[in-house]
Parts: C-alpha cells; sequence; structure tokens
C-alpha cells in the first residue's frame, strides 16, 4: 500500500473556541517542525517546502488567528498581541499533543515564534529563520515613523505612516524593488490569494491591531538576545537579500549572539520560498538531520 504521510493535510482544529486551520504532513513519530508565518501571508506561503520537509519530518503551518482559514474574531472578542497569540498556538500545539520541535519563523510569525521560545527552551530542538526580525539592526530608516507610533500611537503619529494595507504594497511584500528580472520570478498568485483574505470585511482593523503591537516585540529584543546568549539555540538563518521591510544587517547581529549558526543569503527578496523553495527545503531538511544526529554545532559557522 502506498504511503501517504508525505501528502499535505489541510484540516481545522477547535482551540479554545478559535478554529485553527493548518496544514501538515509526515509521520508524527519523527522530529517535528512548527512553520509560523507573517503578513500578508498565511500557511499558503510554506506550500511549496511542506512535503519536501515530510520525506524525513513530521511538518505543521498553521494559519495564525486573522490570517489565511483560521478565525478572525473581532478586536472587542480576541486580544491581537503577539504575546496573547503565541497563547492560542501554545493551546494548538498542547492539543495536538507536541512537545519539542524545530521552530521555522518568518516575519510577524518571528514574535510569536520567541515568544513560544523564551517560555520553554527546552522545546525548541533548533531555530529557522527566514527574514525575521530580532535585532535593532534590521530595522532600518523605514521604521522612524512606526517606531514612533509604537512610542506615541497618536493620530497624528498614525497619519505619518505609510499606506500599507493595500493591494499595492501586498505586491510590495513580494517583490519590493527587485530588478525586473528578479521580480519576474514571483508568482503573481501570491499577493492576489494575500489580497482576498486581507480585503475581507474588518481583517484590515485586525492586522492594523497586531501590527500595533510590534513595538512590544521591538521592547522584548534584550529578551530575545539573552535567550540566544543563555540557551544557544542552533540556527539556520535563511535570507532573501532584497528585503524592503528589514535591512540586511540583522544577519550579523545573530552572529553576534549565537555560536552554531549557519547562514545563507540569497538573490531573492521578502518572501524568499517564492523563488528559492527548493534550495531552502533542502538546507532545512539537512539542518534538522544534522542537528537530531548531533553534528550540526561542529560544522556550523
Amino acid at each position: 500500500m502506498q504511503n501517504h504521510h508525505h501528502k499535505t493535510r489541510h484540516e481545522t482544529i477547535d482551540v479554545k473556541g478559535l478554529d485553527i486551520f493548518y496544514r501538515h504532513a509526515g509521520d508524527p513519530a519523527r522530529s517535528a517542525i512548527l512553520l509560523l508565518h507573517g503578513y500578508p501571508t498565511s500557511s499558503y506561503m510554506y506550500r511549496n517546502i511542506i512535503e519536501p520537509l515530510a520525506e524525513t519530518a513530521y511538518v505543521l503551518a498553521p494559519d495564525l488567528p486573522g490570517f489565511g482559514y483560521s478565525s478572525a474574531p473581532s478586536a472587542d472578542a480576541y486580544d491581537y498581541t503577539f504575546e496573547n497569540i503565541a497563547d492560542t498556538i501554545d493551546a494548538f500545539l498542547a492539543a495536538l499533543d507536541l512537545e519539542g520541535f524545530f521552530l521555522f519563523i518568518h516575519d510577524f510569525g518571528t514574535p510569536v515564534g520567541y515568544h513560544l521560545a523564551t517560555r520553554r527552551p527546552d522545546r525548541i530542538r533548533g531555530l529557522i529563520v527566514q527574514n525575521g526580525n530580532a535585532h535593532e539592526e534590521g530595522l532600518g530608516q523605514g521604521w522612524d515613523a512606526p517606531k514612533a507610533f509604537f512610542a506615541d500611537p497618536t493620530e497624528e503619529n498614525r497619519a505619518k505612516l505609510p499606506d500599507w494595507m493595500n493591494f499595492e504594497t501586498t505586491r510590495y511584500q513580494y517583490v519590493g524593488e527587485q530588478p525586473e528580472r528578479l521580480a519576474s520570478l514571483y508568482p503573481p498568485e501570491g499577493w492576489h490569494l494575500d489580497w482576498e483574505r486581507l480585503s475581507r470585511p474588518g481583517i484590515i482593523d485586525i492586522q492594523f491591531k497586531i501590527f500595533s503591537d510590534y513595538g512590544s516585540h521591538i521592547a522584548r529584543f534584550p529578551t530575545i538576545r539573552a535567550y540566544h546568549s543563555e540557551h544557544q539555540p542552533p540556527c539556520l538563518l535563511l535570507w532573501g537579500r532584497h528585503d524592503p521591510l528589514f535591512d540586511i544587517n540583522e544577519i550579523m547581529a545573530y552572529n553576534r549572539t549565537l555560536d552554531a549558526l549557519e547562514i545563507h543569503v540569497f538573490e531573492s527578496g521578502h518572501q524568499l520560498l517564492e523563488t528559492h523553495h527548493r534550495e531552502c527545503a533542502a538546507l532545512v531538511s539537512r539542518f534538522m538531520l544534522d542537528v537530531d544526529a548531533g553534528v550540526f554545532r561542529d560544522s556550523a559557522k
């Protein structure tokens, strides 16, 4: 009989009254990897790497609350902070009886993931960071207005924010200001599907609530740095160097605190998996196997 473990399954589970949609594949008896997406995407961003990873791992990719096909209650009914979203993902993991796992984080999934990691460092077998910000070095000049708003969220400071929640800026999150030879590599379905979900009634308000909490993530940078220094999780850093959101100096900030770190930089942008999913899937699979075999720390750097 053919083994369908590696085929992606699409399911929804009730987590404390919320419907959490998730994609999963692989044998649950193998090492697990949790994939946390960012804005403006959903677990759909991982569609091309789930099955390759499932050949050697158990793969879980949920849609965060307010994204994709998971529940999106109003801000009056749900606290859209990264800490509370992490509470929901914690409950999701408990419902699936998942303990130790590798953690793949990107964009808004980064603050959620670091809440999970700093709460229970013993659960994290290794980190895979793909264009995820956890240091001041990653916040270039484009973050001056958002940081002013986080510090003082007045209507005046809100009015100074760039208009980033529309169709054109959703596309921009993919292609940024990349040369045409790179921009033409991105299939347009990505930003069209993202905007279809984001433009539903009430979702933009929810997304602004989540964005408004990014200041709390910035305030946790020293906590994250201490987590890196004390626990030294093995880390694979995958970076699209034409990211219009996070400065490439972010890479060296990770390098300063992590001993077992491997870095790969690609001719791509913020949504690296749209253009380099094969390369990234191979690197993640090898990273997990090396960590499980106890050889990654010796080979890193």
